[in-house]
């Protein structure tokens, strides 16, 4: 709708920047493509901000969105990549700016496609095809090596070259298939099946040369990646060159950067081993005669002590001390003798003075009854009673007699 303006009657800037506002929300959510130019992601803000790019016209416009709709495409989108984006304009009119309102984005070509990629990459994972105790070690020496790749091809040749040239003896079973257009999946499936089939191979190589990201397409394909993660063999993938990471190398026991680098990780290098062989043995002998020297050395120190030099020193020793222990000890019990005679022969001498038969010595006598009763008062006895008297040198019968008359006391003076 036309204004009436004139140079007499013009409209304030805010009243215009007002109506702009207005015409632009009644627009409508609009689908815009452009280039990213600039990109910000502030570490938690809910917001992200970005400028489009339209190259043709040397246009850009300012876009935000939420951090939730740019992380949906955050693994496949950054500055310079195309996206085509589902906005609402918006006016912002103390500025007078235009800007977008982001409420979906999209890759486009290679970005769409590496969207895909990435979200079968999340699905395969979330099934745990990518966890890391799935993997199996590669065998030190393999006998039989499975070899998947292109005919006559340059990875062929590095891995078959580079294989050899480290370990001759090593022999390959080589499947020589399609590595890029609608024969490549079906091929390549087939041959790790059949290689995993085979009771002597003991390791699968994935091999093919570097190549765009459609070129490598067919080893990232889900069908490819199951027959893989089912293999009871080991499988070394080794697709493109050390940028390249299809999904192959995610779900593979061994993930080499090259074709050449698959060969120097599944086969050994056999000056590599001779020269570890040579390492390890000059380090066993070095150990083994420090060994022997330290034990010499030890021995030689036990050998110069006295007691090996002269070992009867310790039993000369010994028995010094032994004999003067005996002789301390005869000391000792001549002395307990001495001084047990003297006390027994002090003791004998009290016991023979204390003895009745010592009394009966001096000419004394024991008057005994016939019962035996020791006789110790004459009124004990009577007139004719005969006793036993014993002296020193015997027993003697005696009888009593008239007892004397006894002799009277004296008086005491009045």
């Amino acid at each position: 709708m036309a204004l009436n303006t004139s140079a007499d009657a013009p409209l304030p800037v805010g009243e215009v920047s007002r109506l702009i506002g207005g015409w632009i929300d009644r627009l409508g959510a609009v689908w815009v493509e452009g280039q990213i130019t600039q990109l910000s992601r502030r570490p938690g803000a809910g917001v992200v901000f970005l400028t489009l790019r339209d190259p043709s016209y040397d246009i850009s416009v300012s876009v935000t969105c939420f951090r939730q709709v740019f992380d949906a495409v955050a693994d496949v989108v950054s500055e310079g990549a195309r996206v085509v984006v589902h906005a609402k304009p918006e006016w912002y009119a103390p500025r007078g700016q235009l800007s977008l309102r982001a409420v979906e984005i999209k890759p486009v070509g290679i970005g769409e496609l590496l969207a895909r990629l990435e979200q079968l990459k999340r699905t395969l994972a979330a099934e745990g095809l990518f966890a890391p105790d799935r993997k199996r070690p590669v065998p030190f020496l393999p006998q039989l090596i499975g070899l998947v790749t292109g005919r006559a091809s340059a990875a062929e040749r590095d891995v078959l070259e580079n294989a050899r040239r480290r370990w001759p003896a090593v022999r390959f079973e080589v499947r020589n298939v399609a590595v890029q257009g609608v024969h490549a999946v079906p091929q390549v499936v087939d041959a790790v099946q059949e290689l995993d089939r085979l009771p002597d191979v003991d390791v699968i190589i994935v091999a093919r040369g570097g190549g765009s990201v459609e070129d490598l397409l067919p080893f990232s394909d889900e069908q490819l990646i199951r027959a893989v993660a089912a293999c009871g063999t080991p499988v070394v993938s080794a697709i493109g060159h050390e940028p390249d990471s299809p999904l192959l190398d995610l779900v593979a026991d061994v993930r080499a950067s090259t074709p050449t680098d698959a060969a120097k990780k599944a086969v050994p290098d056999v000056g590599e081993e001779l020269e570890r062989v040579r390492l390890l043995r000059d380090r066993s002998l070095r150990t083994v005669q420090g060994l022997l020297d330290r034990e010499q050395r030890g021995l030689a120190a036990a050998l110069a002590r006295p007691s090996m030099e002269r070992p009867q020193r310790m039993v000369e020793e010994r028995e010094e001390a032994v004999d003067a222990l005996v002789e301390r000890s005869r000391r000792t019990l001549r002395h307990l003798l001495d001084r047990a005679d003297s006390e027994l022969s002090h003791t004998r001498a009290r016991v023979v003075a204390l003895s009745p038969a010592a009394t009966l010595e001096r000419g004394y006598a024991v008057l005994q009854r016939e019962n035996g009763a020791v006789v110790r008062a004459p009124g004990e006895v009577t007139d004719g009673e005969p006793l036993r008297a014993r002296v020193a040198g015997g027993e003697l019968g005696v009888t009593v007699g008239p007892q004397p008359p006894q002799p009277r006391e004296p008086e005491e003076p009045q």
